[in-house]
């Protein structure tokens, strides 16, 4: 055993730790970024960071409590998630261009897909447009925290946030999830009718 790394008996409690902690999380951490990704893609993401955890916690990394381990869960989550989505926005020429590709079928006219031009489907542009209007109006309703931690989320810029602003990852987290709820409500009382200026603080 090389000098630091944790006994065995403790390191076997700690990868149970990961485990129940991985497993308990899953399903909602899904839930709260199916807006990110397709579920398959999200589930990729969500299995590279549990093991991502599991390695660190085998070089002999150490957890304060649950709390510390789920919170670290998320964070490479994310980060699996955003590099996830650069290589579908085009980091990744071949990702993408796997990702755009419509399957054809066999050449049997029975089984043969019909092709679909995406493009064509103007209806389901202008609403999903519309959607990031309103949710835009909503977002203006939102606290400063709230708005940069929701920002930062998205953008992956969590780490620089906490140290540009002194937050823990803690109060970070709180503040994301708390933007995330709140502007579900907001969309969902239909809000964004509300004046652009009337901004509420807490």
């Amino acid at each position: 055993m090389r000098a630091g790394a944790p006994a065995v008996g403790r390191l076997r409690r700690l990868l149970d730790e990961v485990a129940l902690v991985a497993s308990a999380r899953r399903e909602a951490l899904l839930r709260a970024h199916r807006f990110r990704l397709r579920r398959d893609d999200l589930e990729d993401c969500y299995s590279q960071a549990t093991l991502e955890l599991i390695a660190g916690a085998r070089a002999g990394a150490t957890f304060a409590t649950r709390l510390h381990i789920a919170n670290t869960l998320e964070l490479r989550f994310l980060s699996r998630i955003h590099d996830r989505r650069r290589a579908l926005s085009g980091r990744s020429p071949m990702q993408a261009a796997l990702e755009d590709a419509t399957a054809v079928g066999s050449s049997d006219e029975r089984y043969a897909a019909e092709i679909v031009d995406r493009a064509a489907d103007v209806e389901t542009r202008v609403l999903l447009r519309e959607q990031l209007r309103t949710i835009e109006r909503c977002a203006q309703q939102l606290t400063a925290d709230q708005r940069l931690a929701l920002a930062a989320q998205l953008a992956g810029d969590g780490d620089r946030i906490c140290v540009e602003r002194g937050w823990s990852h803690e109060k970070y987290r709180k503040a994301a999830q708390r933007a995330r709820a709140r502007l579900q409500r907001l969309v969902q009382s239909g809000a964004a009718e509300c004046p652009v200026g009337a901004r509420r603080s807490e």
